[in-house]
């Protein structure tokens, strides 16, 4: 399928069947999961593999739009299927051939569902899941702190820390598991998160667990993670873009049913910003990493201050949980730490401080 094909077919799912039910995917773990096949149904789950693999091989732009987009529509989906995304883009790029013949051609339409679990490896100290090369692969050990997906994905493609410094990254099963040689795997509960709870985000505890070098999908060298995420430092802004854009619908949806009230002029400010800085973050890739991260930071604050004006004009009614200004006001807080680094904690804090230093 052509790639405008294939987002104009996201384009009518997202407005016909996912907008109408978009509260109730933010706790119903049911109801995401068949969202999550609906855009399997469509071949939309592999946007970042070669074709050769069954993938739809998308530029950046417009893999980047198809992510606003979903961010504009369901956090809770958009959150979910970026896992199962990403896995696949990394995996692509194993020299693992069988591994990624297992798993690659069937990602597209769900019927390989994989999700990741290496965010832990930004940790700079002492990351909690470990690895020890072994005469047929590695053995891991210790705890993954954060993986999102339990009970929707498979497989987990997971990253342990090694003595050198360098990460192995394998596939791990995203269930509770015994190995013969006495390694196992378990997971807790889902979190009780404030937001995209449907996601059922688990961690893991990890003891003595055999990875056979045929489910290994490469050896990174120390440090990587860090210098990956100078690189695609803004990736995340997308779905802050897409949050931002959530919080205006409902702006002009009130607009409209409440003309008496004076929200024109907000509205269009805010629409205008958001406007601009889409324009800047799509133009920004070969920009320096300070003018991307200043960036990033615009599209958190900006994704916040429209969920916020979503509360406002919905008045007391967004004090309910269900209602749509509630849900996106939560998912700009999750969208404000996604994929959050160092440079990004310190750069969106000096964002919300400096409007504090214009009143001294």
């Amino acid at each position: 399928m052509e790639s405008s094909t294939l987002l104009e077919t996201a384009d009518i799912y997202l407005w016909d069947e996912i907008a109408p039910i978009a509260n109730q995917l933010d706790e119903d773990a049911d109801l995401l999961r068949l969202a999550l096949k609906g855009l399997g149904d469509r071949n939309l789950l592999a946007l970042r593999v070669p074709r050769t693999y069954n993938g739809a091989d998308l530029d950046n732009h417009l893999f980047h739009s198809f992510q606003e987009q979903v961010a504009r529509f369901s956090g809770a989906l958009a959150f979910l299927q970026t896992q199962h995304q990403s896995a696949g883009a990394i995996l692509s790029k194993s020299q693992n051939e069988d591994l990624k013949q297992a798993y690659l051609p069937r990602m597209g339409t769900g019927k390989a569902f994989v999700g990741i679990g290496f965010s832990h490896l930004r940790r700079h100290d002492n990351p909690p899941l470990k690895a020890i090369e072994t005469k047929d692969g590695y053995q891991l050990h210790g705890h993954i702190p954060w993986i999102t997906g339990f009970g929707f994905f498979e497989m987990v493609l997971a990253a342990a820390l090694l003595p050198n410094g360098q990460a192995v990254y394998g596939m791990l099963p995203f269930s509770n598991t015994h190995q013969n040689s006495g390694g196992s795997i378990q997971f807790s509960e889902p979190m009780e998160l404030a937001a995209m709870s449907s996601t059922n985000t688990v961690t893991a505890e990890v003891v003595e667990w055999d990875l056979e070098r045929s489910e290994v999908a490469f050896v990174t060298d120390a440090g990587a993670i860090f210098k990956s995420d100078r690189t695609n430092i803004l990736n995340h802004s997308f779905f802050a873009l897409g949050c931002a854009q959530a919080g205006l619908d409902i702006v002009s949806h009130v607009q409209e049913v409440k003309p008496y009230l004076s929200i024109a002029p907000a509205y269009e400010t805010l629409l205008e910003e958001l406007k601009l800085c889409r324009h800047f973050i799509y133009s920004a890739q070969d920009e320096s990493f300070e003018e991307r991260l200043r960036l990033r930071v615009w599209a958190i604050d900006l994704a916040v201050r429209c969920a916020h004006a979503a509360v406002v004009v919905s008045s007391g009614a967004a004090n309910s949980k269900r209602h749509p200004a509630q849900r996106v006001y939560r998912e700009a807080l999750v969208f404000s730490v996604a994929g959050q680094t160092t440079a990004v904690l310190e750069g969106t804090l000096d964002r919300i401080a400096a409007t504090s230093r214009r009143y001294r």
